[in-house]
């Protein structure tokens, strides 16, 4: 499953075996969006660019059995391994996890998220799935979070006829 193949991704991020050497956001924004460009939730190790299984579930919030099974499903490309056999993560690896998280966190299916790794490491021919495959689920993330936003109107609606109430009776 090596993948050897450089691609030049839209937004300046640079591409060498299907992942990105930096997650950057892919086109300008009035403001820069939550999430890119910021510093990970996990600070990431220092001082070199090899990591264990349990640094990198340490850094990203995930178990070793998530990272395996990652793997396992083909979510994670190839990684490297020592003589010995034991795993050794890569920052681009680490990089890869942390896009991986974002996408977890838009309820993506793990079956469109191994797609689109896939696509990924397929290369540039890609281009045209990959960009339908995540277009079609911003949709779903628009949708759910117009239904939330209907849902927090309600919420703050029936909040403020409680403070309303609760401030008349306090004047009596």
């Amino acid at each position: 499953m090596t993948v050897t193949q450089s691609e030049r991704a839209t937004g300046g991020a640079t591409m060498t075996g299907g992942l990105p050497e930096t997650v950057r956001c892919p086109r300008p924004r009035p403001a820069t969006p939550r999430g890119c460009g910021t510093s990970p939730a996990h600070p990431r190790p220092t001082g070199h660019d090899r990591y264990t299984i349990s640094e990198v579930a340490e850094h990203t919030g995930l178990s070793a059995h998530t990272l395996r099974w990652y793997e396992r499903i083909g979510l994670m490309p190839h990684v490297d391994r020592t003589h010995t056999g034991q795993r050794r993560f890569t920052n681009r690896d680490l990089d890869w996890l942390d896009l991986v998280a974002k996408l977890r966190l838009t309820g993506i299916p793990v079956a469109d998220m191994v797609r689109y790794a896939e696509l990924v490491r397929a290369g540039d021919g890609t281009f045209a799935e990959r960009e339908r495959l995540l277009t079609e689920h911003r949709e779903d993330v628009r949708r759910r979070i117009a239904e939330l936003q209907s849902t927090l109107d309600v919420l703050d609606y029936k909040i403020d006829v409680y403070a309303d109430a609760r401030r008349a009776s306090e004047r009596f």
